[in-house]
């Protein structure tokens, strides 16, 4: 940090509610890095117009301060009350909406969630992640392939969801080794399948400020039943989505807004063909899904053709540098 002599300080004298933004964007101006001075520029702008616009009070910023307080407290390795409170405010997904556009006929994304973690098991085609004997099987026969119908081969594909409890394999204290989750690599046809428990409902965790937030706004706390996934491909735009169960009482009312229709899926009662291909008992669950990748070159074009769109319908003066909006200044 340089020495505050050598620091250019604009003059910032009689400080009023009116220029108070102008005077703050001034000071936040100066670090030569044009993307996190037009950040802050419109962080603290939208700020300071929230706060006059809602004539916010004192009390009312000091709760809203020490709610963050208490997000950071409650927080851990395992727990991620911030990733809650960015879910529960719908901006997770607006984020990844913005940042990975699907093109038409291709796996939307979806929230990552608070419970991914990186030391699941690396598991054969066929295994069974699940370590849960009061879950339903269900077995899972998926592909990955592009838009055009090809396969992808060796993508690398993170899978994970709770047990029947609801819970995941990092909310239990007891935890010893990592449960109810895997990754997988997609083979030379694209495909890949595994063994797990039929998904079901649960509650994000609302034994903290999140959950205390929830209830002052009168919602509920519960996700509709839903398997993650995660996948990589070098070339391949980064794809975090989720499958979600048909007719679940949450589907329309996710707490964490991670719904969308195309992922929607209905599980059936596995034939006896299938059950006998793939060894499992007959009657139990099979989930087949298809689901499209598009390449980083497709999502970047995309992206930056909807950026330019929104600055436009904005009537705002910028230009993209490295896919991100900054100041005009050419």
């Amino acid at each position: 940090m340089a020495a505050p002599t050598k620091v250019p300080i604009p003059a910032l004298l009689d400080l009023t509610i009116d220029n108070i933004t102008p005077n703050t964007v001034k000071i936040n101006s100066q670090s030569g890095d044009r993307r996190m001075t037009y950040l802050m520029e419109r962080l603290v702008t939208h700020i300071h117009d929230f706060a006059r616009e809602t004539r916010i009070s004192t009390e009312e910023w000091m709760a809203a301060l020490n709610f963050l307080v208490q997000c950071g407290q409650i927080s851990s390795d395992v727990r991620h009350e911030f990733i809650l409170l960015s879910d529960v405010l719908g901006l997770s997904l607006l984020v990844d909406s913005i940042n990975h556009p699907k093109p038409p006929n291709t796996t939307e994304g979806s929230v990552l969630g608070p419970f991914h973690t990186h030391d699941a098991p690396t598991l054969e085609h066929g295994a069974d992640m699940s370590s849960d004997p009061q879950g339903e099987p269900l077995l899972c026969i998926c592909t990955v392939k592009d838009a055009n119908g090809k396969p992808v081969e060796g993508a690398k594909i993170d899978i994970w969801e709770t047990d029947s409890s609801g819970h995941y394999d990092v909310q239990h204290s007891d935890r010893n080794e990592p449960t109810e989750r895997c990754i997988m690599t997609s083979d030379a046809n694209g495909d890949f399948w595994f063994k797990c428990i039929l998904p079901v409902s649960y509650p994000i965790p609302h034994d903290g400020p999140v959950g205390k937030l929830l209830e002052k706004l009168n919602r509920h706390p519960w996700r509709p039943a839903h398997l993650h996934f995660m996948f990589e491909k070098k070339g391949w735009d980064h794809l975090i989505t989720a499958l979600y169960m048909r007719g679940d009482p949450y589907e329309t009312s996710d707490a964490v807004f991670g719904v969308k229709k195309s992922l929607i899926v209905e599980p059936q009662k596995i034939d006896g063909a299938t059950a006998k291909e793939y060894g499992v008992p007959e009657g139990s669950w099979v989930l087949k899904h298809d689901f499209v990748l598009t390449t980083e070159k497709e999502t970047a074009d995309l992206r930056d053709r909807l950026a330019h769109e929104a600055l436009e319908k904005q009537g705002l003066d910028l230009k993209l540098v490295d896919h991100l909006p900054v100041p005009d200044l050419d």
